[in-house]
């Protein structure tokens, strides 16, 4: 009898069944989502996103506008119509080095309050790197520190560069992080920081981290300065599960956790304040104005594809991003169509096509 039992009882756990999900009435209306193509290979990856919407027939609609690193300030009809929608979708913005002009996405993140950015790190089956067991989620505070802006000569020869830290924005990024863990299983949230040297700007971050921690038992909570995490990154990344950081730190660990994970052209993301979001690439790390990445037309689309999944659940359209993200991974396991980045030769469109061929 327990012979006969064993292969039922396999089959029973082994089975799969669709998961119960009961929207409430009017949720499968279309959403407008403004997007932004972008520069470089924006245009490209983001007429990737347009392809696979389109064949899985996901209940969004896109108000597009061309918007360009180079140009004084975000148009307001753009503003407008992100501020309409509460979620927009976004390729690459080059950002000119020097020259006084400032960058627009940091001028996006500061007028909608994207005050939190996440990147999520991790392997995918089929795409081999130097480590394993990689699964991290960079949490980057995206609204001050470094990024402020705040300079001036103070004398010819001599500039000065104000890093602003305020006991609110840390609190609140500290929030969405142990938040975000709580949400998702996340069982250990690390906060990054130079406070041996910073002591009083990232002393206060630290402050506030250990404040919102002890609100969350069930969390584990560490500390690590900076410059020692980069080499614990690269060392042993597995250690890490959620990462809560200021800005300019953020920046540096995100694009060293995706390099370590596969690369920055299947890292997904977002920035997300209390009323808006915005969904892009994770880490660019300098890919968007590769013109000879758009010359060939083998820009990576993963990254972005995967962040419009990302937008679809924010949406409340799970099985879509369910459907979106499952046909990207089988593409990335398979192995067939990859683009040089990740050790392949594909063209965009091929990736695209592979992953239209494999949704369900």
């Amino acid at each position: 009898m327990a012979r006969r039992a064993t292969p039922i009882l396999t089959r029973l756990l082994g089975s799969t069944r669709s998961v119960t999900y009961m929207p409430r009435p009017g949720d499968g209306a279309p959403r407008a989502v403004t997007l932004i193509p972008g520069d470089g290979i924006g245009p490209l990856v983001t007429g990737a996103v347009e392809q696979v919407m389109e064949a899985i027939h996901a209940p969004v609609y896109f108000e597009r506008y061309e918007i360009h690193g180079d140009m004084k300030k975000v148009p307001q009809e753009a503003m407008d119509s992100i501020k309409k929608n509460k979620v927009c979708l976004k390729g690459g913005l080059i950002t000119p080095v020097g020259g006084g002009v400032s960058s627009l996405n940091v001028q996006l993140r500061k007028e909608l309050d994207l005050y939190a950015s996440l990147v999520h790190c991790c392997n995918y089956p089929g795409l081999p790197t130097r480590h394993d067991n990689v699964d991290i989620v960079v949490i980057r505070e995206n609204t001050e520190g470094e990024y402020s802006g705040l300079e001036h000569e103070v004398v010819p020869g001599v500039v000065e560069s104000l890093k602003v830290i305020t006991k609110f924005c840390s609190e609140r990024i500290a929030q969405y992080a142990f938040e975000y863990a709580y949400l998702n299983n996340r069982k250990k949230v690390t906060a990054v920081h130079k406070a041996n040297i910073m002591k009083l700007a990232d002393g206060l971050f630290l402050e506030s981290c250990r404040e919102v921690a002890t609100k969350y038992p069930s969390i584990k909570y560490n500390e690590i300065i900076v410059d020692n995490c980069c080499m614990q990154l690269v060392a042993k990344p597995e250690q890490f599960d959620v990462m809560v950081t200021p800005n300019l730190y953020g920046n540096l660990v995100a694009n060293t956790a995706a390099g370590i994970a596969g690369g920055t052209g299947v890292m997904p993301g977002g920035n997300v304040g209390a009323d808006h979001a915005v969904f892009e690439q994770g880490a660019s790390a300098g890919n968007v104005g590769n013109m000879k990445v758009l010359e060939q037309k083998k820009a990576n689309p993963v990254a972005l594809l995967l962040s419009s999944a990302m937008m679809l659940r924010h949406l409340q359209f799970p099985s879509f991003a369910d459907r979106l993200e499952t046909a990207v991974k089988r593409v990335i396991s398979e192995g067939k169509y990859r683009t040089k980045d990740v050790g392949g030769d594909s063209s965009t469109q091929e990736v695209v096509d592979a992953v239209l061929g494999a949704l369900d």
